[in-house]
């Protein structure tokens, strides 16, 4: 099994909100929901993510941070939520009940009811259309101008992802025992 997670150069974040647009096309969203899959929040003074005051400028995207002990997946009362090959935690369309438990769980504030679907969907990192076709970049990747998104798996020591956590400092946001797999990279300067 693998473990796929995602790494931010934040700083260089332009708040374009290409990766936006990118993720709702590639995943059928209406292009203006808000905070649907992955977003790009304005840091202001006493944000949660306050620890990363000292280096942003301003903008920190955000998504579901595919954790190993997801709260999320803990409380469905149905197993709806689990991970999948690839260490993605995804969840079943057809057998969520709505019960917005694990809307409640979520420390990130990562899930939202798709109305259309009539589910709590959330980032999957592209699992059921790009990496299911065999490609190893998810969408917001590689519309990204500033190219600030490293994405793989983490256990491939050949991967950039992990090549880049090997040589830069970095910041998680771990709530409990959670294990999220986001990082925030530290400026070099």
């Amino acid at each position: 099994m693998a473990q796929y997670a995602m790494a931010f150069d934040y700083e260089l974040c332009i708040n374009c909100r290409a990766c936006e647009v990118a993720c709702k096309e590639e995943n059928g969203i209406i292009r203006g929901a808000d905070k649907h899959r992955l977003w790009i929040e304005i840091q202001e003074n006493g944000a949660d993510f306050s620890d990363l005051s000292q280096y942003s400028e301003e903008f920190l995207p955000k998504q579901c941070n595919q954790c190993t002990n997801a709260f999320c997946e803990a409380v469905c009362p149905v197993d709806a939520i689990s991970h999948d090959k690839n260490g993605i935690v995804i969840t079943s369309a057809d057998a969520c009940i709505l019960c917005m438990k694990c809307i409640e769980a979520c420390p990130y504030h990562a899930r939202y009811v798709d109305d259309e679907r009539k589910f709590v969907d959330k980032c999957i990192f592209c699992s059921d259309t790009r990496l299911a076709r065999g490609e190893t970049t998810v969408a917001c990747q590689v519309t990204c101008p500033a190219k600030l998104r490293y994405f793989g798996d983490i256990d491939d020591e050949n991967s950039e992802i992990s090549r880049v956590l090997k040589t830069r400092e970095y910041i998680q946001f771990p709530f409990g025992n959670n294990i999220p797999h986001l990082y925030y990279l530290k400026p070099l300067t």
